[in-house]
Parts: C-alpha cells; sequence; structure tokens
C-alpha cells in the first residue's frame, strides 16, 4: 500500500508490537495472527498510541510465544506482516531454554550416513541444500527441529566430499547459510562440504619435541605462512603456501637456508603463526591478487585456503595445514596458532547472524553493536552458545591440528569465564601448551564478566600477556632514552618485582610476554631510525641487536617477531596487515650482510637455555638473585646462584645503550660467555676488567671455586 509501512515485532515472550505508519485514519484497527500459515488467533490491541501518520499498538498474547513457527500478523486494511522474533534472544530465560551441550552440531559423517544438526533457535523452517560429488543438481530435504531449538536431518548413503548449505527462515526470511560448524568448506567458503576426518586424522609422534616445564623456557617467534615463504629470491615451489612451508633444502639465491630450514636453524621452541583459521579479504582461488594477515575471521574451524596449493580439492588446504604442524614437530618446533575470537570481519553477512539473528554479537548498554576492535563486530563471547562453539573451535585445533598454543587477538574482549574453560581443556591435553594475549583494556562491556585484560591476571593465572609497558620502555631506553634506565631495570625483572615506583604486573613472570616488536608494529630497525635520524644504518643495527637481547636476558616469556633477527624494514609503514608481500615478506637476501644479528640470536638463546636461572618466574626467586649497578651510561645486571647456573655462581650481563665506551672493574676474576655474536658456554678467557664499546653487550661469569 503506497506510503504505508508495518512492522511487527515480539518485544517480550507474550507481547506483539505493531507500528504503523500511514496517512491513513487508524480507525476500526483489528488484527489476527496467522499461525504457520494455516492457523488464526484474533488479537485484541491492549494498548494504542496514534498521532497523525504514526500508530504503536500492543497485542498481549494468552502465553508467552512458542519459537519455531511461522508467524505474519494480519491488519485489517494495511495487509500482512511478518513478525520479527529475534528480540526473544535477549529475553531472560531464553539461553536457559535453548543452550545446547551436544558435540554433534555439523556434519558428522560416516560412510553410511551423515548427520547434520545446526542450532536455530528463532528459525520456523530449516532445508537442506545438497548436491554429492557427480549430481549436477542439489537436493533439498527438510529438516526436523528437536528440543532447545537443534535442527536434524540424516541422510544415509555415503556423503563424503557432499558440498551443503542450509536454507534458514528466520522471521519469514529465508538465507542461504553455511554451517557455523562447519571444518571444511569450498573456495571463499561458498558451501560447506561434508568430510570424512576419520580418514584425514593423523597422529603426531611428538618424540622429537624438548621437553619444557614452563613458558619462560619457550622462545616465540611469530611468523605468517605466506610471509615466510613469499621472497622471490628463493628456490621454495610453493611460494606463500602451507606446502612451500614444509620444503625441506630450500636456499636463498645466496645460498642461505629458507623457510622451514632457516626456522629450524635458530633454535626456537614455538613458532606462532598469523591466523590460518579462514578469513575473509583475500580470494582463496586468486591470492596473488591480494593480501591479509587474517584478523577478519570466517569461518572458524577451517583452515585459510588461500595457503593451500589446490584450494579446489577441500580436503587439501585441510591435508597441507595438518602435515604443516606435523612437520615442525618433526623439527623439534612446536606451534602456536593465533585466534580471533573477538570479532568476525562483517556481522550483517556473516553465517551466524544469518542463523540466529541477533544472538552472536555483543550489544552495548544503548543497543548498538559493539565495535570495541575497531576492525568489526564484538563476538559476545559470554553468550553460552557463542561461548560453546569458541571453545569447541579450539578444542578442534587442539585435538586435530595438534595445535601446541593459542595467542588471542584482543583478549581483553573476550570474557575470562570463555578463556578458562579453553585452558582447562588445553592444559589437561598437555600441561605445555601456551596461552597468551593481547589483554589491552578497549572500553568493552562484557555483561556480567571481566574480559581477559592486563588488570585481570589474577583471574587468569594460566594465561600471559603481551607486555607493552616492556616494549615501549625498553625499544626506548636501547634507543637512548636514558631517563628509562630504572623502568628498564623493572622490565628486565619480569615487571613482577616492585622497583622505581612501579608495582608488579603480574603473578609471575610467566604471565609476562617480553617484546620489541610484532606483526602491527613498525620494526625495531624502523623505530630506531624515527627516533635516532642521527645515527648510521651500522649504529641502528648495533642497537637492533640490543634489541634482539633484552628479552632473551628478561625474566619473562622472549618473543621475537620475524626478520626481528635481520634488522627487516617496512620503510616505515606499521599496521601493514593488507599492504601486500613486498612490506610483510621475510627478506631472506639479508643474511648476507647482516648475518651477525642472524648469528647473535642463535646464541643468545643457547645463553638463555643454558643459564636455569633466566628462566626463573616466581618474584620471590627472582628478587635475591639479581643486582644492578650503574656504569656511567650502561647497566651491570648479575644474576648470583649457586645452583641455577651450571659451573658458574654469577653471570654478568653488560649492557651499554650509550654513545660512549664504559669499563667496569669486577672484584674477582671473570670469564667471558657471550661477546660480538658468539656464546661460549663453558667460559672464553679470563678478565678483571670489562670494557664496553657503545651499544653493545657482553656477557661475563664468575666460576665456582
Amino acid at each position: 500500500m503506497k506510503d504505508t509501512f508495518l512492522s511487527t515485532r515480539l518485544v517480550e515472550p507474550d507481547l506483539i508490537r505493531l507500528v504503523i505508519f500511514s496517512d491513513r485514519s487508524f480507525e476500526g484497527l483489528a488484527a489476527v495472527l496467522l499461525v504457520d500459515r494455516r492457523q488464526e488467533m484474533p488479537l485484541k490491541a491492549s494498548r494504542v498510541n496514534s498521532t497523525s501518520s504514526t500508530m504503536v499498538a500492543d497485542f498481549r498474547l494468552p502465553s508467552p510465544l512458542q519459537l519455531g513457527h511461522s508467524y505474519v500478523l494480519l491488519v485489517s486494511g494495511y495487509g500482512e506482516s511478518p513478525l520479527d522474533v529475534s528480540e526473544a534472544t535477549s529475553f531472560p530465560d531464553f539461553d536457559e531454554k535453548y543452550r545446547y551441550d551436544g558435540d554433534d552440531l555439523g556434519a558428522s559423517y560416516r560412510k553410511e550416513g551423515t548427520s547434520f544438526k545446526l542450532w536455530a533457535p528463532l528459525a520456523s523452517a530449516v532445508m537442506l541444500k545438497v548436491k554429492r560429488p557427480g549430481e549436477s543438481r542439489s537436493s533439498y530435504y527438510r529438516m526436523e527441529r528437536l528440543r532447545r531449538g537443534v535442527w536434524s536431518i540424516y541422510c544415509p548413503g555415503d556423503y563424503e566430499k557432499a558440498e551443503y548449505t542450509y536454507l534458514v527462515t528466520n522471521s519469514e526470511v529465508t538465507y542461504n547459510c553455511t554451517d557455523p560448524y562447519a571444518k571444511c568448506s569450498l573456495p571463499n567458503g561458498r558451501r560447506s562440504v561434508v568430510a570424512d576426518f576419520r580418514r584425514l586424522y593423523r597422529p603426531d609422534r611428538r618424540n622429537a619435541l624438548p621437553r619444557y616445564n614452563e613458558p619462560t623456557e619457550y622462545v616465540i617467534y611469530e611468523a605468517s605462512v605466506r610471509d615466510l615463504t613469499s621472497d622471490p629470491d628463493t628456490d621454495i615451489e610453493k611460494k606463500g603456501t602451507y606446502r612451500g612451508l614444509m620444503e625441506p633444502g630450500r636456499r636463498s639465491r645466496e645460498g642461505h637456508p629458507v623457510g622451514l630450514d632457516y626456522l629450524a636453524s635458530l633454535g626456537i621452541s614455538h613458532l606462532q603463526l598469523l591466523p590460518v583459521y579462514d578469513f575473509q579479504t583475500v580470494d582463496e582461488l586468486h591470492p596473488e591478487k591480494g593480501y591479509n594477515w587474517g584478523y577478519d575471521p570466517r569461518q572458524y574451524f577451517v583452515p585459510e585456503g588461500s595457503y593451500a596449493s589446490d584450494v579446489k580439492d577441500p580436503y587439501n588446504r585441510i591435508e597441507e595445514l595438518r602435515d604443516l604442524i606435523i612437520t615442525l614437530h618433526q623439527k623439534g618446533i612446536r606451534v602456536v596458532m593465533d585466534v580471533v575470537y573477538n570479532h568476525v570481519y562483517e556481522y550483517i553477512s556473516s553465517t551466524f547472524e544469518k542463523t540466529v539473528p541477533n544472538y552472536y554479537f555483543r550489544k552495548r548498554r544503548d543497543g548498538h553493536l559493539a565495535n570495541c576492535s575497531y576492525c568489526g563486530d564484538d563476538f559476545a563471547s559470554e553468550r553460552p552458545m557463542a561461548r560453546k562453539l569458541i571453545v569447541d573451535s579450539a578444542k578442534w585445533w587442539i585435538d586435530f591440528y595438534h595445535m601446541d598454543g593459542f595467542r588471542f587477538d584482543l583478549m581483553g574482549i573476550v570474557d575470562s569465564s570463555t578463556l578458562r574453560l579453553i585452558s582447562d581443556y588445553a592444559k589437561k591435553k598437555d600441561p605445555s601448551f601456551f596461552l597468551h594475549g593481547e589483554g589491552w583494556n578497549m572500553g568493552s562491556d562484557i555483561p556480567g564478566e571481566k574480559g581477559g585484560t592486563m588488570g585481570n591476571y589474577r583471574e587468569l593465572p594460566t594465561y600471559g600477556f603481551f607486555n607493552d609497558s616492556y616494549r615501549e620502555t625498553v625499544k626506548r631506553y636501547l634507543a637512548g632514552e636514558e631517563g628509562k634506565k630504572e623502568e628498564f631495570k623493572f622490565s628486565l625483572l619480569g615487571s613482577v618485582i616492585p622497583f622505581a615506583g612501579r608495582e608488579a604486573m603480574f603473578l609471575d613472570a610467566r604471565q609476562s610476554t617480553n617484546y620489541l616488536e610484532c606483526h602491527d608494529n613498525g620494526t625495531y630497525f624502523d623505530f630506531v631510525g624515527h627516533l635516532r635520524p642521527d645515527l648510521d644504518e651500522s649504529e641502528r643495527l648495533k642497537i637492533c641487536l640490543l634489541g634482539l637481547a633484552a628479552p632473551l636476558l628478561s625474566f619473562g616469556v622472549p618473543f621475537i617477531h620475524m626478520g626481528q633477527e635481520l634488522g627487516l624494514t617496512k620503510s616505515g609503514h606499521e599496521n601493514t596487515y593488507n599492504e601486500g608481500d613486498a612490506f610483510n615478506r621475510m627478506e631472506y637476501r639479508l643474511l648476507e650482510e647482516r648475518g651477525f644479528l642472524y648469528n647473535a640470536f642463535r646464541s643468545l638463546i643457547s645463553l638463555r637455555r643454558g643459564s636455569k636461572a633466566f628462566r626463573s618466574f616466581d618474584a620471590r626467586v627472582i628478587a635475591p638473585l639479581v643486582d644492578f649497578v650503574d656504569v656511567g651510561g650502561a647497566l651491570l645486571m648479575s644474576v648470583k646462584s649457586d645452583v641455577e647456573l651450571g659451573n658458574f655462581k654469577e653471570i654478568d650481563v653488560f649492557l651499554n645503550a650509550s654513545g660512549k665506551e664504559e669499563s667496569h672493574l669486577f672484584e674477582k676474576e671473570r670469564t667471558c660467555l657471550y661477546k660480538d655474536g658468539t656464546y661460549f658456554p663453558e667460559g672464553e678467557g679470563t678478565l678483571t676488567m670489562a670494557r664496553l664499546a657503545p651499544r653493545s653487550l657482553e656477557v661475563y661469569a664468575l666460576r665456582k671455586d
């Protein structure tokens, strides 16, 4: 009807509100609720308000409306209006009524038949649209509504690699949806795919993995699958792919190891991969046409297809990521997966909003959608079925892919209860499973919950936090800001011992991820160039070496970003999330001219591993171990222990961030453990007077009597 608009919404379990915008008269209003297009229920308005062009009428029902049916309001003289039931997700008893605890959502394959289950409690109808291999047309099957809003169908016969979607009707609107629990997919998430995961599963023989007792024994190295393998000056065949990162024996043009062999040469304990779940903004069929780090989630159970060597085969991405992790384990390297459970790329087009409108995304108190990440709409992790999906996803990556840790993007937006559930499961499977994340307080308002912020560290004792105070203090002090020296000492102590007016930031040093650079910062080489334009390249690289040393000689968990050990540059760019390979890829040619940084990094890892005291984490243990001595513009950190330092009873880290030579006279003779990028496990030579060049580091030891 011209110039007339009707909107009908369920606003309380037993209250329907009709809004009419019209230039017609509102006299003689009569309405009937049509149920499933068959049964008519006459309604009488309990309240009516109107102006010259607007009328609002409330209809009180005799009992709460039962979800799962089709409802249309027939308004005499105005026509029909579908009843929008999406507000039901905010009713007080919704989660109690519809929470589903089963572990069978998604497609459960057996050769004799496949079960499909979807949680869609608002839906009045759900159909399965499915096409088996070799079939030219899709078949449609009506699904049955079970208890707690789960829709189900069992399809006899072999459905392996069948493509499927769900046709979900909510409030009289039908959407074609992929499966929120899909674990296999066509390119770009067009359709979900049934997979035989019993056939795809491979046991992970972890014999090659070193044993670790505490996170302070780890050295975390962050990189992207694509960035590690896309350098054109290497002989990696499958560049930018999981397969490319598995290729052994690959070399740069100058003959240096690249890819897998390069990682194995570093001595790291963990490779932290930027997102390898399915993300949205790279065309998986044409990955060369786009670039993205992957912080725009689409499917939480499916590997990213742009890293697959044959994305048209739905099994290929699964097999290659699975094999990559097993290959890294065989090299003694554990894998940390970067997970983004705080937001999705876009809520309105997501399968979550299409299957259960108004449920999966957090709202502020004023009713507006929350976007505290500034990257997309916040996922409502505190809601039981959103929490279940997150936890089920985490379990899948642990159980099927054998992940060894998670790094949580913007962890402060995820509620603490969800994080604890993930930790409980992961730690039971593997006590050494590593959990850390960005604990920034982004202003998120999580109903009834605390977020995974750094300020909430006491409630998350198994989680580490990216220590941004460490980052800002250390990178500036090493670049020459002398006034940061006292805060630098606090940082070296793991930020857990009150010092220089600072209070302890964590329960212990296991919660402090110590870093100067990660993917979304500018590189430290570029930072130093910006802060110290007076220095030439060789002096900047000396500071970069100190930047490698600091996390490895601090108490806490050392974290290094790819290329930091080569002074990699992004040409002054910082957040290069979509700026392409030229700004983000590893440049292995730098091994030729900056190999001293690479060698120093490896030596410093060996030094840390050879000195148990540096891996201490309890403040009560660290405090009596460490003394500081200011030596002009330099700093001497002495670590003393009769039991934690092997053949030595004291290790002295002499670090000079100043622009002039400094010297120190020891009371007793020392031997050198580290100098000019070389680690001497048993000590080299003797001295009592140490002379330290500008912007350099040496480490000495006092032998046991």
